[in-house]
């Protein structure tokens, strides 16, 4: 397989020694990038040999994992603030724009939810509005992005919402989210939120699993997209860098793309 790179990562491989056999390349990742990294990880073994061993989490923990000396190599990252700041910190290389996504509101059978009612929807005291956890986890700070958009159309609504929002995943003390379930589809099927604001793509995963659900996109004046950030920790090996550029070639992003990833282009 022809692997076509479109990043700073072939020139660090370059620089260093040959790939060491099936030395495996450690994987952090968002866990919003769960199904799609697994595709692009089996894919890439198939192509090279060399295994890929990935974490999945809040990208904010995982950064402070990585902070803490954990034994990552490729951090791909539901933002670009924090691989920046690992490379700020002189504990990783430069970061690249490696795929793009935007949130959507997950809502409960039943809830009449339309883009043009979203907003007063979330403000009605008696709905329920989930998110994940702001600092922790990117989708929280994206969350709070919509209602700060929110209060400039209607005043007092940042107030209301940052009260209300419940924040029920990606958080240091958040249960552990089920290795074969959307925990997103999850929350809201167990009644603990009416509407969760989360990824399109998790929104979509959710409603696959559960068809009664409903997946509604953010009107233009509320929509907030997520930039996802690629980088290499300090030390990383030759099969590390592979992986990256791998993750970043035509191949890779053909992958992001089926699961609903744009490309950092658009």
């Amino acid at each position: 397989m022809n692997i076509k790179t479109l990043s700073v990562f072939a020139i660090m491989a370059s620089m260093t020694e040959p790939a060491l056999g099936n030395e495996a390349a450690m994987l952090y990742a968002a866990g919003s990038l769960r199904g799609a990294l697994n595709e692009v990880a089996a894919e890439f073994q198939k192509a090279t040999k060399i295994e890929v061993k990935s974490k999945y989490g809040p990208s904010g923990l995982l950064k402070d994992e990585i902070e803490s000396g954990a034994k990552a190599e490729v951090f791909a990252s539901a933002n670009m603030n924090h691989p920046q700041a690992l490379a700020k910190a002189n504990k990783a290389g430069p970061v690249q724009m490696f795929a793009r996504n935007r949130l959507c509101a997950l809502v409960r059978p039943g809830l009449e939810v339309t883009p043009a009612n979203l907003l007063d929807r979330l403000l009605d005291e008696k709905i329920k509005v989930g998110t994940s956890t702001p600092r922790a986890d990117p989708s929280g700070d994206y969350a709070w992005e919509v209602f700060k958009k929110a209060d400039a159309i209607q005043p007092g609504s940042f107030a209301a919402l940052d009260k209300k929002a419940l924040q029920l995943t990606g958080g240091p003390n958040s249960p552990t989210p089920p290795k074969d379930k959307n925990v997103y589809g999850l929350v809201v099927a167990e009644g603990q939120a009416d509407i969760f604001l989360t990824y399109c793509t998790n929104a979509i995963v959710a409603k696959r699993e559960n068809p009664t659900q409903n997946v509604v996109a953010l009107p233009e004046q509320l929509a907030v997209g997520a930039d996802y950030g690629l980088t290499l920790v300090n030390g990383s090996s030759a099969n590390a860098k592979r992986l990256a550029d791998y993750i970043l070639s035509a191949d890779g992003q053909a992958i992001l793309a089926k699961h609903g990833f744009s490309p950092p282009a658009k």
